[in-house]
């Protein structure tokens, strides 16, 4: 007999704990679990992928950061399912989420952290200190974000990491010299990406200021920013004051990003914090070396000079300098990728993610 899973998110937009849910929820075993997924506050693209894996769910409609009604809704839906146990993902749904669960007597409730949120407050961590107790597991998808959460009062105990996973390419990208007349570019350009929300954390004016410095050592490099959010505005504004918008395209969100990827010289990433970075893990399974800067998360993906290069945050010279060596190298360019490639292949797929979930579930359910 199969369980009842149900999986809590604050929403189901295209963001990097979105789309692992939807993977998980796709690819666990129908025979031994039966996975409905919940969305706290509203749909989103990633809702079209549940209905093509035909897994129910529901939004409850959550319009403020207290809402009592939305708990209620929330508490009433945990309730007519029965699951067998409840995960959640992120902070708005880990705190209603588990405290639902606990109310309406799930016996397994998880709970996931996806990335250092150095954004919390103290009263955010005093919840998610509140909420352990009754947590059987804090499921990670890195070291960096157990430390992270154990320095804050967490007990390292409960702790599972179980990194992100994600599919091998399988997409046949289009022509090079088909996807630069697309974007209107000219032939023999190089390429180098940044995929994203546009958002604080993401550390975009970084990317751009390095840009600039590499348009005064080459003239055929273009950067293109894949993503977008509240910071858009802020970003545009910025780069047109740089005089650099004829080398940084700003595409918005795109469905095709598995289609773009392998046409990267280099993917850029200039986050302050993260958690297992899935631009990067994407990056490094089609073959494309990646410049990064040198904090947890990353450091679980890229060994430097071996499968990419690190960075300090908010070194955007060191940005330049090492993605100018790699465009220069050919050879050196072939190594890190296929290097990065093999890592991915060996550590992260979607199958072993599935499998350490499965074996948790196991270890946990009566």
């Amino acid at each position: 007999m199969s369980r009842r899973i149900l999986q809590i998110i604050p929403t189901l937009d295209r963001g990097g704990a979105e789309k692992q849910l939807a993977l998980l929820a796709a690819k666990l075993d129908r025979r031994e679990f039966e996975v409905h997924v919940c969305a706290l506050t509203r749909g989103g693209p990633l809702a079209a992928d549940l209905d093509r894996g035909h897994i129910p769910y529901t939004v409850i409609g959550k319009r403020w950061k207290f809402d009592p009604a939305a708990f209620r809704r929330l508490l009433k839906y945990v309730r007519s399912l029965r699951p067998d146990l409840v995960q959640t993902w992120l902070f708005a749904a880990n705190s209603y989420g588990r405290l639902a669960a606990r109310r309406a007597g799930v016996p397994t409730i998880l709970a996931c952290e996806r990335c250092a949120d150095r954004w919390k407050a103290s009263h955010e961590l005093a919840i998610d200190r509140l909420l352990a107790r009754s947590t059987d597991r804090i499921i990670v998808n890195s070291r960096g974000v157990r430390d992270f959460y154990v320095a804050r009062g967490l007990p390292a105990e409960k702790f599972v990491v179980i990194p992100n996973g994600i599919e091998l390419p399988r997409q046949k990208p289009i022509l090079r010299e088909e996807l630069l007349a697309e974007l209107k570019l000219p032939p023999g350009t190089r390429l180098i990406g940044a995929v994203g929300r546009l958002w604080p954390q993401k550390r975009i004016k970084d990317l751009i200021w390095a840009a600039d410095l590499l348009k005064v050592i080459r003239d055929d490099v273009h950067l293109l920013v894949i993503g977008d959010g509240p910071l858009r505005r802020r970003i545009e504004r910025f780069r047109y004051l740089m005089r650099i918008e004829d080398k940084v395209h700003l595409l918005g969100h795109r469905d095709d990003v598995p289609r773009l990827m392998p046409h990267f010289d280099v993917l850029w990433l200039a986050s302050g914090y993260e958690g297992l970075p899935n631009s990067v893990m994407e990056a490094m399974s089609h073959a494309v070396p990646v410049v990064a800067t040198n904090i947890p998360g990353n450091r679980d993906l890229i060994e430097h000079g071996k499968t990419g290069y690190l960075v300090s945050v908010g070194d955007r010279a060191a940005f330049a300098r090492w993605t100018q060596k790699i465009l220069d190298d050919p050879q050196l360019a072939q190594r890190l990728g296929q290097a990065g490639q093999e890592k991915i292949r060996r550590e992260f797929t979607i199958e072993k993610m599935i499998d350490r979930f499965s074996g948790l579930y196991q270890s946990l359910l009566p």
